[in-house]
């Protein structure tokens, strides 16, 4: 997850602190907007409410009306048609409630998506590499992966002044096997990526397991 090196450490627990804090208060951002927003849709739910209860008044008093012998039909009619005038404003409010919760749904996620993604792009993805690669380069060393591959891979990646103070021709002591040259050339590659270099295994002593 981090490197080896404390100064290299301390800079990536901080700026994973940071990224994490910035994705946290734009996530908040993005919620206070949706909800500022949500807020409109009270209107809506009024105007529903009002709608449900006309309609069902009128609906309700048509019904009664509509029981009078002979005249129940005539007299109920005025009813039913502002029976249905109730559902339409019924109706209104719930679209009025649809329409606002999608704006506030786009608003608040059109908010925090674009700097929530910038800071993925820029935090997330070359940390994921360098995990990776850090992961693979410990792995490899603990499966025997030579040092004269992290070496060869120093020439072709690191720069031409770090790895000419290393050795006036680090080439050609990489091909003559010069093991003091392949180490620091190692252990270039692994500072990297993070790692340090292994230590050399301790000798043992003659006549000594």
């Amino acid at each position: 997850m981090y490197s080896d090196f404390p100064a290299s450490r301390g800079r990536q627990i901080t700026v994973d602190i940071l990224s994490i804090a910035l994705i946290s208060a734009w996530v908040w951002v993005g919620s206070v907007v949706y909800r500022l927003v949500e807020n409109l849709a009270e209107y809506g739910r009024q105007m529903e409410a009002a709608g449900a209860g006309f309609r069902q008044t009128m609906t309700d008093v048509g019904t009664n009306l509509g029981n009078v012998p002979l005249i129940g039909g005539g007299i109920r009619a005025p009813f039913d048609e502002a029976s249905g005038a109730g559902a339409a404003l019924e109706s209104a409010g719930q679209s009025q409630q649809l329409a606002v919760n999608q704006l506030a749904t786009g608003l608040g996620i059109g908010i925090a998506a674009l700097p929530i993604l910038t800071i993925l792009l820029v935090w997330l993805i070359p940390r994921t590499r360098f995990i990776r690669a850090a992961t693979r380069a410990r792995r490899g060393l603990k499966v025997g992966v030579g040092l004269d591959l992290l070496a060869l891979r120093a020439l072709a990646t690191q720069r031409l002044d770090a790895v000419q103070a290393v050795s006036p021709d680090p080439v050609g002591a990489w091909r003559t096997g010069n093991q003091q040259v392949i180490r620091a050339l190692a252990g270039l590659e692994l500072a990297r990526l993070g790692l340090r270099l292994p230590p050399l295994p301790t000798p043992v002593p003659d006549g000594q397991p």
